[in-house]
């Protein structure tokens, strides 16, 4: 039955990671054909035409700085709203929590025509360019807000609630007792979130092909590229795409390890106490 599991296991891993292998094979296939399997040797050259294309450092340069903005907006927001609903009593902070999950089991679809269509009303409303920038970054932050409540709201039940009382009995006024007992306790639950808003800000592509307008970003230029042309920048593109997004993982990953960790010392050292 082991071997069973194991043969199965295999499979699944294989069915899931050989196409992403032979993608990242062939971004450095000196080949330019697409249409079959061609090996012409081991080339640079989609990735140095690659970094010579324009419009995809444009596009990348809108990825960044919108993953970087909704990520640091998400996480402050995200992390007060945390705090706000872990004061709550318990079944107004289950259904509050409720509201704040659904986001998350939406499908994408519907969250990007929903955005649509409020940005398009609020600019005929307020005046001014519908969809741009500014509703990429309001989406991005909207979507990811919820993955970060959801990442600080463990270390806050972890957390002991009387330090930071205990703290302002100890003379510490509120906003330093916060940020000297609160935040570093919750702060591996907030890096956490951090990464990822910023990691799903980068991936997605649903809900910013709507709300973009006539900005690009990095995923909707793929996109393009492959209604348009099918070139074998794809397969460069999608491996460092496919290494950025695997880097932030096994950070996520390593800190949650370490963190599972340091707890289980603490609570060793406390026992033996």
């Amino acid at each position: 039955m082991k071997a069973v599991s194991r043969v199965y296991a295999f499979l699944v891993y294989l069915f899931l990671y050989a196409p992403i292998a032979v993608l990242i094979v062939f971004s450095f296939n000196g080949s330019a054909t697409m249409s079959r399997s061609v090996w012409g040797g081991f080339s640079l050259r989609w990735y140095r035409q690659l970094f010579g294309d324009r419009m995809l450092l444009q596009a990348l340069e809108n990825t960044l700085i919108i993953a970087v903005i909704a990520a640091a907006v998400s996480t402050v927001l995200g992390t007060a709203a945390a705090i706000g609903i872990g004061a709550m009593n318990k079944w107004v902070r289950r259904a509050v929590m409720n509201v704040t999950n659904f986001p998350m089991v939406n499908p994408d679809i519907v969250t990007g025509v929903s955005l649509m269509l409020l940005f398009v009303a609020a600019a005929r409303f307020l005046g001014g360019v519908s969809l741009g920038m500014t509703s990429l970054i309001l989406a991005h932050i909207t979507f990811c807000l919820p993955y970060v409540i959801l990442s600080v709201m463990p270390k806050l039940r972890q957390m002991d609630p009387n330090l930071y009382e205990a703290a302002q009995d100890l003379g510490c006024a509120p906003f330093p007792a916060f940020f000297k007992v609160v935040l570093p306790e919750i702060a591996p639950g907030v890096v956490t979130g951090l990464i990822m808003a910023f990691t799903l800000s980068i991936d997605d592509f649903v809900i910013s092909y709507f709300t973009s307008g006539t900005t690009q970003t990095l995923p909707i230029f793929i996109y393009s590229m492959t209604r348009k042309r099918v070139s074998p920048e794809i397969n460069a593109l999608s491996t460092l795409l496919f290494a950025a997004v695997i880097l932030l993982l096994l950070i996520i990953n390593f800190r949650v390890a370490r963190d599972t960790k340091g707890g289980a010392k603490t609570a060793k050292g406390g026992e033996s106490l």
